[in-house]
């Protein structure tokens, strides 16, 4: 048995800055990870699927540039040379963050499965494949898992989630998606563009969340392209010599080579036992505005707490919770999809805005009438924003189209900070810009209809 001053289970977003400010402090810290260090994220999430997001976009470029008035010839993707290069990147990266966790002086870290005994007393135990570690703080790191939804047949093929897919050596010929959320759309804008033959099975419509128009846009983005997107809800999976074949619930069929299923996450909670942790209706740990939750002593972080699904979010309740004058309570949480060109978001949503029951008011653009989008021949998208009348607020923003992920981190900040809409609508922006549009719209703002 090793008694440490915290336990830390989990190495993704939020726990190596947790132990890493502890052990700074020269108290020692277990670090404990099951999978792989780096978590979701750097492993088959954000970083290996941006990486693989700038190869499609190089081949799209190519193939356009003529648009651009540049010869390529034909343009070929080597499917090996991509994958390669985004394990050689990631590989680096999680090398690193080995190298760094176990050059700390105070930082022990463990590999194996692990199990958490939570006690009345405050002493924890978190026993990994035998080894006992004790401490009286525990920090939960847990992360997030792809769901496989209870279709019938789908356990009998190779269907596969992002992390199955991430290892493909072999192009696709045909990839069905099933599931119309960020992660279908990401990987199945950049498998067509690798030049798979792609269809996705997007429910009830593509980027269901968003508002309906700006579903439309995203959904007439990738059937330009070449992808195809069909509406319905897949009621039964089955192998067909070696293809696989969705079958939806009004009858129609797709085949496909491959299969990858991509309809929601769920928790990871369930991974370390029993811990007599109270869970929320959809099977996070359960906190307070400080990650403390129902049992003394443990705190959650990241997506395991259900308070944010996004990297950025689970980096954020580190620093929130290593200074004690903050809280979860107060973010603001802005986020993109990276599609080409990218949606990016913060705050309410128009559709939301109209529930609210505020007087909103409303700026739209479309990409088309962005003089930098039209030089950079990007014209596909809109611009949108959203301000409360009454108290100069604003409320939301929109981007999709050429740098819509940057466009909503700067509306955030803005959020973040109290800055009302006027002091926003009067500064000075740099030409030409995508961003320079942001004062201009402000100072068009109409009520919504």
């Amino acid at each position: 048995m090793t008694d440490y001053d915290a336990i830390v289970v989990g190495a993704g977003q939020a726990g190596p800055g947790v132990a890493g400010d502890i052990a700074g402090r020269g108290e020692r810290v277990a670090v404990v990870e099951m999978e792989q260090v780096g978590g979701t994220c750097l492993n088959h999430g954000c970083r290996p699927t941006k990486a693989l997001r700038a190869s499609g976009v190089a081949a799209h470029r190519a193939r356009r540039a003529a648009e651009y008035g540049i010869g390529t010839g034909e343009v070929t993707v080597d499917f090996t040379a991509v994958m390669e290069r985004m394990h050689r990147m990631i590989d680096a990266m999680r090398q690193g963050l080995v190298d760094w966790l176990e050059g700390e002086q105070n930082i022990d870290l463990y590999r194996g499965t692990a199990r958490l005994q939570t006690a009345a007393d405050g002493l924890h135990t978190v026993t990994v494949d035998g080894q006992v570690l004790t401490s009286r703080r525990v920090f939960l790191d847990l992360g997030a898992r792809a769901t496989r939804p209870p279709i019938p047949g789908l356990e009998s093929v190779a269907a596969m989630t992002e992390v199955e897919l991430l290892q493909l050596t072999e192009l696709p010929r045909h990839l069905v998606v099933i599931g119309g959320g960020y992660i279908g759309l990401e990987f199945g804008q950049m498998f067509h563009r690798f030049g798979s033959e792609v269809t996705i099975v997007a429910g009830e419509r593509v980027a269901a969340r968003e508002d309906p128009e700006v579903s439309t846009l995203i959904e007439q983005l990738l059937t330009d392209e070449g992808v195809r997107v069909v509406a319905g809800q897949a009621d039964q999976v089955a192998a067909q010599g070696d293809q696989i074949v969705v079958t939806l619930r009004d009858g129609s069929a797709v085949t496909g080579s491959h299969l990858l299923v991509s309809t929601g996450r769920r928790s990871n909670a369930d991974l370390i036992g029993d811990a007599g942790l109270a869970l929320d209706d959809h099977g996070f740990i359960a906190i307070d505005s400080r990650f403390q939750t129902s049992v003394p002593g443990v705190w959650a972080l990241g997506d395991v707490n259900g308070h944010g699904a996004f990297t950025h979010t689970a980096y954020q309740d580190s620093q929130i919770l290593l200074d004690e004058s903050r809280t979860v309570d107060g973010r603001i949480t802005a986020y993109a999809m990276f599609t080409d060109p990218p949606l990016g978001r913060v705050g309410m949503t128009e559709t939301q805005a109209r529930r609210s029951g505020r007087r909103v008011l409303k700026a739209e653009v479309p990409m088309s009438r962005v003089s930098r989008a039209v030089l950079d021949s990007e014209t596909t998208g809109l611009m949108r924003i959203l301000v409360d009348a009454d108290t100069e607020e604003i409320l939301g923003a929109t981007f999709f189209g050429l740098h819509g992920d940057d466009l909503a981190q700067l509306v955030g900040l803005a959020i973040q900070t109290g800055v009302r809409y006027p002091a926003v609508r009067d500064a000075l922006p740099i030409h030409p810009t995508v961003a320079e549009f942001i004062p201009s719209m402000l100072r068009s703002l109409h009520p919504l209809a």
